[in-house]
């Protein structure tokens, strides 16, 4: 089965193309290279760079490169951002979206997942947080992963695309080998953020806000680790093609870390006592996000397999310690 992975130079998508590959799919990837890396790419996959918006080009891959299967990573994600330039969100990830479907249709391709995102929900009226929550994203970027649902949703309904939404809560960590990490300019993750600090050995590391309404007052967040999220992006393909059902799922580990204590993580995986300055909010951050993976657990039988904080720092801290200049080195 052939692949076509959409923001495959970029951290989450990357990880995804060495999993695919590993998993003997063959892989074909498009990506623009506007925050993502050549050097992220495994040299086992085919390399397209161009712009998901260019419906001629991805028309032209997934008819020449016989794709079976989309999977979508192509989008800016950037909360703060995203509250600064809404226009360049709803550009490029609502019309990215659309251009992707509209080749698809094209070229009789019926499968998609999709990566989307926790801030659908905006701020939770409950925790964890279930599918059947209340959608109510608080800034443009979560408006924008929520429309492009809904536009697969009605893409299902007038064309037939099959489409699973899998909805992230913090993605976090590397690859177990530490070859395929984060690298962003600017970082604007705090896992990586925290890293960055002990790599260099300063105390320029902040965390913005410590009056949440939260036992420290600093945010709390579910994380993830890359290679259990990549897992249920493959089981989600699989279910999609068994099925011919779209569906949404929650990915999480169902446990909120807040700011702090994934700090205290760092410290302790680290060795490094890691200083911090306390900043202000930033715009767009609910307090507290916690899933409820329940339903990923039980469909797509996905069973994570690094759900505590020290685990997936570990991990990411394998790859700063390797990669301390991203993927300049």
């Amino acid at each position: 089965m052939r692949i076509l992975v959409v923001g495959g130079a970029g951290y989450i998508g990357s990880n995804a193309v060495r999993q695919l590959l590993d998993a003997n799919y063959e892989v074909v990837v498009l990506d623009a290279l506007y925050s993502g890396h050549r050097k992220a790419v495994d040299a086992r996959a085919k390399f397209y760079q161009g712009s998901i918006e260019n419906k001629f080009l991805v028309s032209q891959i997934l008819r020449h490169e016989k794709i079976d299967a989309v999977m979508h990573f192509a989008a800016y994600s950037l909360v703060p951002e995203s509250m600064k330039n809404p226009l360049k969100y709803y550009d490029n990830n609502v019309g990215g979206m659309i251009t992707l479907l509209e080749a698809m249709q094209d070229a009789k391709v019926n499968y998609l997942v999709f990566s989307s995102s926790a801030a659908t929900y905006g701020i939770p009226q409950t925790l964890p947080i279930t599918e059947d929550s209340p959608l109510n994203p608080i800034n443009p970027y979560g408006d924008t992963k929520l429309m492009m649902e809904k536009i697969m949703h009605w893409a299902d309904k007038a064309n037939g695309i099959k489409s699973i939404a899998l909805r992230y809560f913090n993605v976090a960590g590397a690859s177990m080998d530490g070859q395929t990490g984060e690298d962003h300019a600017p970082e604007t993750h705090l896992i990586p953020n925290i890293l960055n600090s002990a790599v260099r050995g300063d105390n320029k590391f902040t965390i913005f806000g410590d009056d949440y309404d939260t036992p420290d007052g600093t945010n709390v967040r579910d994380y993830i680790q890359v290679t259990d999220l990549i897992d249920a992006h493959i089981l989600a393909l699989q279910y999609l093609i068994k099925t011919n059902l779209s569906n949404v799922f929650n990915l999480g580990t169902e446990h909120g870390y807040s700011n702090l204590e994934i700090l205290q993580a760092a410290r302790k995986v680290t060795g490094i006592k890691i200083p911090y300055t306390i900043g202000p909010r930033r715009n767009g951050d609910p307090d507290s996000l916690v899933a409820d993976s329940t339903k990923a657990r039980t469909i797509l039988n996905w069973q994570p397999q690094h759900e505590n904080a020290e685990d997936l720092i570990a991990s990411a801290w394998k790859w700063h310690q390797t990669h301390p200049n991203g993927y300049d080195d």
